[in-house]
């Protein structure tokens, strides 16, 4: 059975979180002299000598309702790996707890353990990357606290089984955690619509991919009211600041150029599907539900910095375990990817020649 206080660090849940100014005071005033802010003004622009809305009740009042979630079932921080951080701050005793991840997968959950000094459990995916739960399940021991699950997972592009992850979360007695930064690109359900099945449950999303504000850094965490209260309690009193919390809400009532610029996208990423294969160095195309393909080439080493003399920058990742001789490419525009194609035939062909 699962239970939040057990899991929490001893010194966290007695920990009293910073109380900011903005906190301390709530209402209407003319004269705000609490902050040691410079009531001048500010040389970058109106309101940025202000100090942040620390709780960003607004933007969580406007995602809240653009997801189907309640406002306190959400955390924002300075992008995913905040988030990521804070969590294994939250739970993971260092030098004592571990973590448990799936590779191939998002490298930060990794740099975060190091960081914190937490030990890092792994079980490898299956071949065609989905979860070995049996082998998941006799990798869990006492010290697990985390499991770390990306779905669509980076960086091979596809969703995991959900029956699986189902029976992860009946079973796995600490925080289960769902990335899914790339989400808006699949046809499955988000997992923030079983928020209130799982206590366990944490929801990774982002602004980065689909939305397209990668340059402000916010990501988002979902799950319940006092798993997110843990999390609001340890974060940087003002870690979302003003400009980006004022564009991401303009951002917000553009749902329709959302849906628009993601089904131009999948289209884009499908055309990239059918293409791909029909070249003379491309051994395989994994399926994608991303904004990217994992691609088998038959020397990734030397197509990849083939296409780099092209001007072309792929992700190389051919050095992971379970990524031979693939690369991954981001799904570009129509004269990008076009552009793309025609580099690989060009060395399809001198490599033949």
């Amino acid at each position: 059975m699962f239970n939040l206080e057990s899991i929490i660090r001893p010194n966290v849940l007695k920990m009293k979180p910073y109380a900011s100014a903005r906190d301390e005071f709530k209402g209407a005033a003319n004269v705000f002299l609490d902050a040691n802010e410079n009531n001048l003004g500010s040389l970058a622009g109106e309101n940025y000598n202000r100090y942040p809305d620390p709780h960003q009740n607004k933007l969580k009042a406007t995602i809240a309702e653009i997801k189907g979630v309640n406002p306190n079932q959400i955390f924002l921080g300075n992008g995913s790996d905040e988030a990521i951080d804070l969590l294994l701050r939250a739970f993971c005793t260092p030098g004592v707890d571990a973590l448990l991840c799936l590779p191939p997968t998002y490298g930060m959950y990794e740099v975060s353990a190091n960081l914190n000094d937490v030990h890092i459990d792994t079980v490898q995916l299956t071949p065609d990357f989905q979860i070995p739960v049996r082998e998941v399940m006799q990798s869990i021991k006492p010290e697990t606290k985390i499991l770390f699950i990306c779905s669509p997972n980076n960086p091979t592009g596809n969703s995991i089984d959900p029956e699986s992850i189902e029976t992860l979360l009946d079973n796995f007695e600490g925080i289960v955690v769902i990335d899914e930064a790339y989400i808006d690109f699949a046809t499955a359900a988000s997992w923030t619509t079983r928020l209130e099945e799982y206590p366990n449950l944490v929801v990774l999303q982002t602004f980065s991919k689909a939305w397209g504000m990668a340059g402000l850094r916010l990501g988002m965490a979902f799950g319940s009211e006092a798993l997110i209260a843990i999390l609001d309690k340890i974060k940087p009193p003002y870690n979302i600041n003003e400009a980006t919390q004022e564009l991401v809400l303009q951002a917000l009532d553009k749902t329709e150029v959302l849906k628009d610029m993601v089904e131009e996208i999948v289209q884009e990423r499908e055309l990239l599907v059918q293409a791909l294969p029909q070249l003379s160095t491309v051994e395989f195309v994994y399926p994608s539900e991303a904004n990217f393909i994992l691609v088998k080439v038959k020397d990734a080493n030397k197509l990849y910095n083939y296409l780099l003399n092209k001007g072309i920058v792929v992700r190389n990742r051919s050095s992971l375990k379970g990524c031979e001789g693939c690369l991954r490419i981001s799904v570009g525009t129509l004269e990008e990817n076009q552009e793309l194609l025609k580099a690989i035939e060009e060395f399809g062909s001198k490599d033949n020649g």
